[in-house]
C-alpha cells in the first residue's frame, strides 16, 4: 500500500473494517519496528531453510499477537472517560499529527501472556503435540489454550472489530452446550468439555494453527513484504504516472485512467479501501475537472479499488487460502481469476464510455511524461511482476516466486536515485511487511477456532444439509441463497474472515449439489470480496463518497452499477456445465468461446444500466445478459437475437431524436 497521509490514513480508519493503530513514537517505535523486521526477515529464511510446519507458525504467532497488542488500541478509552467523568483529550492543532501512544500496562500485560503461551509449547514440541493427540493434556496445557483462546478474541476485537470476535464466541458456545440442544435438531451434539475442544484448537493444525494460520504465516506475509519494497522502489508513482499518460486525449480518458491506476496499485496493496483512498487522493481533482459528478466519481474510485482485491498477479488473502484448500498452486487460483477480472474490468470501461457521453465530460490534461519515456525509465517495475507468474509456471513455488521477486524489485530500485532501497529503506520495508499482516493474522489465527469447533462437532455437513434443504434441492435458489449470505456475511466481518466461514459452510452445500470445488470456492470468494461494494455498508464506496464528498448512498448506487458484472459472472461458472470455462478450464477452443460471450452479456448489462438507453431498451438489454450468461447454445442464440432488437431500437431512436 502506498505511504498514506494523515488524512488519508483517517479515512481508511473510518471505513476499513481493520481498526487504526496506535501511532506509536520514540523508542518503542523503533522495538516494534525492529521486531517486525525480524519477522519478516524469519519468513524470508524460513522459504529457503523450512521449518516444522506447527512450529513455523507457532512462532510467527509467537512474534505477531504480542505486537497486536501493543500496535492496536483496546477502543476501551472512551467508555472508560465516560464511566470515570474524566474530559475528552484535545484535538490535534489544524493540518498536524496526533500525538505518540504508549501502550497501557494491561496491553503490555497481554503482550507478555501472548508470548508466554505460544513459546510454552515451542520448549517441546514434539512431547506437546503428542499429548494434545492422546488426548492427555496437563492442567497448563489446558489453561493455556483457553488463555490463547482469549487472547485471540481480544485481538480480534481490537483489529476487526467486535462481529468477527462474537461469531467465534458462538462457535465456541455451541461446541461447548450443543449437547442441550434437542436431540431431534440436526445441529445437535453430545458436547465437548474443555480439554478436548483445547485439544482441537491448540495443539494440532485443525485449529488456531491450521490452514488460515500458515496462508498468513506464509503467502501474505511475502507478498505484503512485496508490496511494501515495490512501494519504497518507486512503482506505486510510476503506475498511477503511466495510467495518466496512457488515456489523456478523450473525455472518457479520466475515467479509464482511474480505473486502470486502480488495477496497477492493487499489485502493492491488498486493501480495496486504501487502494480507493490513495488513489482518490491523486485521482479526484482530475475526475472533477473532467465533469464527472461527485457521486459517479466516487463510484468509479471504488470500482477501482475494490478491483485491487480480484485481479491477478496478487489477488487478497482469501485467494491464497483457496490454493490451500484446493491443494494446487497459486498460479492455478491466478488462471482461476484471469477471465473474471478481464470482464470486470471491461464492464467498468464500458460503463465508463457510457457515462462520459452521458455526463458531457471532457478530456484534461494531466502534466506527466509521455508513456514511451515513463515506460524507458521506469517500465523495470514491471518485471518482478512478470518474474513472479514466469517463476510459477516454471514449478516455483510461489514463497520462492515472490521472493526472489522482491530480490529483484529491491536490486531495480538502485536505478532511481530518488528511490534507491539503502539499509533503512530496506528495515522500514520489512517492518511495514510485518505491520500491514498483523489484522490479517489475527483474524486467520482465530478463524482457527470455527474451523476446528466445526471440524470437531461435525457441523459444516449439518448446515450444508439445512441450506440444501432450504433450497428444496434446487441449484440456483441454493446458489442465490449462499450469495446473499456470503453478502450478509460480509456486512459484520472481513474478506477473509468472510470467505472463511462461507466456505466450510456454503461450500459443503454447493459441493453436494454437484458444484465443483474450485467452482464453489471461487464464486464464496467473488461475494466476499463484493462485500465491500454492496449497499448498505460498501466500505470502499463510503470512502470514496468521503473524498469526493458525495451522497453516500448515490455513491454506492454508482458502485454496485460499475460493478454489476462481478455480482453475475460468478452465477455463470457455477450455474451452468460451460462455466468453468470462465474459470481457464476444458479445450481452449471452449474457453475462448464463452469468454467471447460472456463479454457480450457484459456490454449488454453496460448498455441495460448505462444512462443514454431508454427503459424499453435497457430490459432488452438486460433479458439478453442473462441468457447469454446460460452459456448454453439456444439461450445464446436467443440473447444475440434479443440484444440485437435492443440495439437497433437504440439506433433508430438516437437517428430520430439526436438529442
Amino acid at each position: 500500500m502506498t505511504e498514506l497521509s494523515d488524512r488519508e490514513s483517517e479515512l481508511v480508519s473510518a471505513h476499513e473494517q481493520e481498526r487504526p493503530a496506535r501511532r506509536l513514537g520514540g523508542p518503542l517505535k523503533l522495538g516494534v519496528w525492529v521486531m517486525g523486521g525480524l519477522l519478516s526477515a524469519y519468513s524470508l529464511v524460513v522459504v529457503f531453510r523450512p521449518v516444522e510446519t506447527i512450529q513455523h507458525r507457532m512462532t510467527f504467532l509467537a512474534v505477531a499477537l504480542p505486537l497486536v497488542f501493543l500496535c492496536y488500541r483496546s477502543g476501551l478509552a472512551p467508555f472508560a472517560r465516560r464511566l470515570l467523568r474524566r474530559p475528552e483529550p484535545p484535538p490535534p492543532p489544524q493540518g498536524g499529527q496526533r500525538p505518540a501512544e504508549w501502550p497501557s500496562p494491561v496491553d503490555w500485560a497481554l503482550a507478555a501472556m501472548s508470548l508466554a503461551v505460544l513459546v510454552y509449547p515451542l520448549l517441546d514440541i514434539d512431547a506437546f503435540r503428542d499429548r494434545g493427540s492422546g488426548a492427555a493434556l496437563t492442567d497448563v496445557d489446558v489453561v493455556a489454550g483457553v488463555v490463547l483462546t482469549v487472547l485471540l478474541l481480544e485481538a480480534v476485537r481490537r483489529t476487526v472489530g467486535w462481529s468477527f470476535a462474537v461469531i467465534c464466541l458462538l462457535f465456541l458456545i455451541y461446541t461447548y452446550y450443543g449437547s442441550y440442544l434437542p436431540i431431534d435438531w440436526t445441529i445437535g451434539h453430545s458436547g465437548f468439555d474443555i480439554g478436548q475442544i483445547v485439544s482441537q484448537l491448540y495443539t494440532g493444525t485443525e485449529g488456531f494453527f491450521g490452514v488460515p494460520m500458515q496462508v498468513a504465516a506464509s503467502y501474505i506475509i511475502l507478498f505484503t513484504i512485496y508490496g511494501a519494497v515495490l512501494d519504497y522502489s518507486g512503482a506505486s508513482k510510476f503506475f498511477i504516472d503511466l495510467s495518466f499518460a496512457a488515456f489523456r486525449r478523450s473525455r472518457a480518458a479520466p475515467g479509464r485512467t482511474v480505473t486502470t491506476a486502480g488495477f496497477l496499485l492493487g499489485t502493492v496493496s491488498g486493501s480495496g479501501v486504501a487502494t480507493t483512498v490513495s488513489l482518490g487522493s491523486v485521482a479526484w481533482p482530475v475526475l472533477r475537472r473532467a465533469g464527472y459528478p461527485k457521486e459517479a466519481a466516487g463510484g468509479i474510485l471504488a470500482a477501482g479499488g475494490i478491483g485491487a482485491i480480484l485481479s491477478p498477479p496478487t489477488l487478497g488473502a482469501a485467494a491464497f487460502i483457496i490454493a490451500e484448500y484446493l491443494g494446487v498452486s497459486y498460479l492455478q487460483v491466478l488462471l482461476y481469476a484471469t477471465i473474471p477480472t478481464l470482464l470486470y474490468y471491461l464492464g467498468i470501461f464500458l460503463a465508463i464510455e457510457i457515462d462520459s457521453r452521458h455526463f458531457g465530460t471532457q478530456a484534461v490534461r494531466v502534466d506527466t511524461p509521455g508513456v514511451g519515456r515513463l515506460l524507458l525509465r521506469f517500465g523495470y517495475h514491471f518485471s518482478s511482476l512478470l518474474l513472479i507468474v514466469v517463476l510459477m509456471a516454471l514449478d516455483r513455488s510461489a514463497f520462492q516466486s515472490v521472493v526472489i521477486a522482491t530480490a529483484i524489485a529491491f536490486l531495480l530500485s538502485f536505478l532511481d536515485p530518488r528511490h534507491r532501497m539503502g539499509p533503512k529503506r530496506v528495515g522500514q520495508a520489512l517492518a511495514r511487511g510485518t505491520l500491514e499482516v498483523l489484522p490479517v493474522t489475527a483474524v486467520c489465527a482465530a478463524a482457527g477456532i470455527i474451523v476446528g469447533t466445526i471440524t470437531l462437532t461435525g457441523l459444516g455437513q449439518n448446515l450444508a444439509d439445512i441450506i440444501v434443504d432450504l433450497g428444496a434441492g434446487n441449484l440456483v435458489i441454493t446458489t442465490a441463497m449462499a450469495a446473499v449470505a456470503v453478502l450478509l456475511l460480509g456486512l459484520a466481518v472481513p474478506v477473509t474472515a468472510s470467505f472463511i466461514i462461507a466456505a466450510v459452510i456454503i461450500g459443503p452445500a454447493l459441493f453436494d449439489l454437484g458444484v465443483t470445488r474450485p467452482e464453489a470456492y471461487m464464486f464464496v470468494f467473488y461475494y466476499a470480496v463484493l462485500s465491500e461494494v454492496s449497499p448498505p455498508t460498501a466500505l470502499s464506496a463510503v470512502a470514496a463518497a468521503a473524498i469526493t464528498g458525495g451522497n453516500t448512498y448515490r455513491t454506492m448506487m454508482m458502485t454496485w452499477r460499475y460493478t454489476l458484472p462481478a455480482f453475475l459472472v460468478p452465477f455463470a461458472f457455477v450455474l451452468t456445465p460451460n462455466g468453468q470455462a470462465l474459470l481457464a478450464q476444458g479445450p481452449l477452443g471452449t474457453v475462448l468461446l464463452m469468454s467471447a460471450v460472456s463479454a457480450v452479456a457484459v456490454a449488454a448489462l453496460a448498455m441495460a444500466t448505462g444512462g443514454l438507453a431508454r427503459w424499453p431498451e435497457r430490459l432488452l438489454a438486460a433479458v439478453a445478459a442473462v441468457l447469454l450468461l446460460f452459456l448454453e447454445p439456444v439461450p445464446i442464440v436467443t440473447g444475440l437475437a434479443v440484444l440485437a432488437v435492443a440495439v437497433a431500437l437504440h439506433l433508430f431512436r438516437s437517428r430520430r431524436d439526436p438529442k
